[in-house]
């Protein structure tokens, strides 16, 4: 069992060129090295915008708190300026 082992992990760890893919071991510019740096900016994209949108809500939650704590800032204020001139 232990000559196992040791065979797997001297075949993981060998710095063997048959288990690179082309992308990975270095090959000249190819369609697929492009491909893949497309998708990576694709999916950064994807990312950055649903994280945008996440942003923008939570300032719209924020403005629209600050909205309604003014609003009944004001109408409890009003009470209080109404009640005054009736005493």
């Amino acid at each position: 069992m232990k000559i196992l082992i040791a065979v797997v992990v001297m075949l993981i760890a060998s710095s063997s060129n048959a288990f690179a893919c082309p992308v990975c071991f270095g090959a000249e510019e190819t369609s697929m090295i492009e491909g893949t740096r497309l998708g990576i900016l694709v999916l950064l994209g994807l990312t950055l915008a649903v994280q945008g949108g996440f942003f923008a809500f939570f300032l719209y939650l924020r403005n629209r708190a600050k909205r309604i704590a003014d609003i009944d800032l004001e109408n409890e204020w009003s009470e209080l300026q109404g009640g005054a001139s009736r005493s």
